[in-house]
């Protein structure tokens, strides 16, 4: 490697990248010095998702650009090695299996005879009861605090008050700490070897941070409950999302949970109109577009992953670590031009509070994730996805609690309409998979 230099195409993907970077960043930089609000006053939700995308921009713009040049120019099928190309080889290209028995998926192995020895029912129940724990547990505590964050007024030692407002930086705080949890693993845990080009990650990265910064907005104008519940009913987009991006088939079962979820959110939110803790309409109709954009964002997330798991049979780890990495990427150089790291950390240093909860909000969002893998690769997805509709019930629960939100008669059924539509859906989904099953069976014999 120290014997290769850099060669012609070497040279042009370099200068892109850092000249169309640097110049993205001077101009993302000087707009947010323009439209930045003065000193005092909170960005609308508009004009920070604007800036947050100029810092996106820096990084997708002469990513794409390369990207063409890359395969338009065959760079990597002409021409001698160069220190560069290999790098280049693994962000655009990818790599391939030499060998067919070569580095099998580390999901698709079979399991040794000991691992296919039944446990006792006894231990079954365990193991379940302590996944269920976990992801309740983990993903409730973050719920908490995630409401806790956006809408308490945090108090230092000398009494002083302030709420923190950036939304951007505990995406980046969350998304960092998984990174890193994600690549202990990856060396404590064999893994499949690694095929997708790395680019490929930073789309259903970009979703996801979308995603996540559309969960903590929208807590600046509608309460915890209505988020959790429209979070429950994103079954509609997914399965919008997968006729665009997949052209999937459903069953006529989903169909009936989505129009009753539909139903039980009209429900949730007519009741909801009593309560006094956001009488702005406008403030309401922000919350609701930004829970559209949630919901959105999220349900190209998951198709595209899925699409990924199909083509490249990565791990869930690696799917982890992959998109971990241009979520610290994009926000950080989001958060360098806006300055916001400065402020944060400042703010940090003056709250301990916040501090301690912004770190609890993390962990608890890394340890739900591996949670999350693991209770899939254990059970299945229809036993998660029974642990996660309990887990929305006991976040509802646990805000309603906690911050006193006051629920009419007619919200509290659009809740049990939504809940049980959910529940519907996984119990048609088993006896489906289950007839499938069945069938598969006899026409083997």
């Amino acid at each position: 490697m120290s014997g290769q230099s850099l060669r012609s195409g070497d040279w042009v993907i370099l200068s892109t990248l850092l000249g169309g970077a640097a110049l993205l960043f001077f101009l993302s930089t000087l707009a947010q010095s323009f439209l930045a609000p003065d000193k005092g006053q909170d960005a609308h939700w508009l004009l920070s998702l604007f800036l947050n995308l100029l810092g996106y921009a820096t990084i997708f713009l002469p990513g794409y650009y390369v990207i063409q040049y890359v395969k338009n120019s065959s760079y990597l099928d002409t021409g001698p090695s160069s220190c560069l190309s290999p790098l280049v080889r693994l962000c655009v290209q990818g790599t391939e299996y030499d060998n067919l028995n070569e580095d099998v998926p580390a999901e698709k192995e079979k399991k040794s005879e000991a691992e296919e020895v039944a446990r006792s029912a006894i231990q079954e129940a365990m193991s379940v009861l302590f996944c269920g724990a976990g992801l309740i547990g983990s993903y409730g505590a973050w719920g908490y605090l995630q409401e806790k964050i956006m809408t308490t007024n945090y108090e230092d030692s000398e009494g002083n008050k302030g709420m923190y407002k950036n939304s951007q930086f505990l995406v980046f705080v969350n998304r960092i700490l998984a990174f890193f949890i994600a690549l202990v693993v990856m060396n404590l845990q064999r893994q499949p070897r690694h095929r997708a080009p790395l680019f490929k990650y930073s789309y259903c990265s970009l979703s996801n941070i979308m995603s996540s910064w559309c969960q903590y907005e929208a807590l600046k104008y509608v309460s915890f409950p209505t988020q959790v519940l429209a979070k429950a009913s994103k079954v509609i987009p997914v399965m919008a999302m997968g006729k665009v991006v997949s052209n999937k088939k459903y069953e006529f079962y989903e169909y009936v949970v989505a129009v009753l979820i539909s139903l039980g959110m009209v429900a949730f939110l007519f009741g909801k109109s009593g309560d006094s803790s956001h009488p702005d309409q406008s403030t309401t109709f922000s919350g609701f577009i930004i829970l559209v954009g949630y919901m959105c964002f999220d349900s190209f997330t998951s198709n595209w992953q899925g699409a990924l798991y199909t083509e490249y049979k990565m791990s869930s780890i690696q799917m982890m670590a992959g998109v971990n990495l241009f979520s610290c990427l994009l926000t950080s150089v989001s958060l360098l031009q806006q300055g916001v790291f400065v402020t944060s950390f400042a703010f940090m240093s003056q709250y301990s509070g916040f501090t301690f909860d912004c770190v609890t909000l993390s962990i608890c969002s890394a340890v739900g994730q591996l949670f999350i893998f693991h209770t899939i690769s254990s059970y299945g997805p229809v036993v998660f996805t029974i642990i996660m509709t309990c887990r929305q019930v006991v976040s509802v629960v646990l805000s309603c609690i906690m911050f006193h939100h006051a629920l009419a008669p007619v919200a509290v059924i659009g809740i049990f309409i939504i809940f049980s539509a959910l529940t519907l859906k996984i119990y048609c989904g088993y006896k489906m998979k289950m007839k499938k099953k069945a069938a598969s069976s006899v026409s083997k014999i």
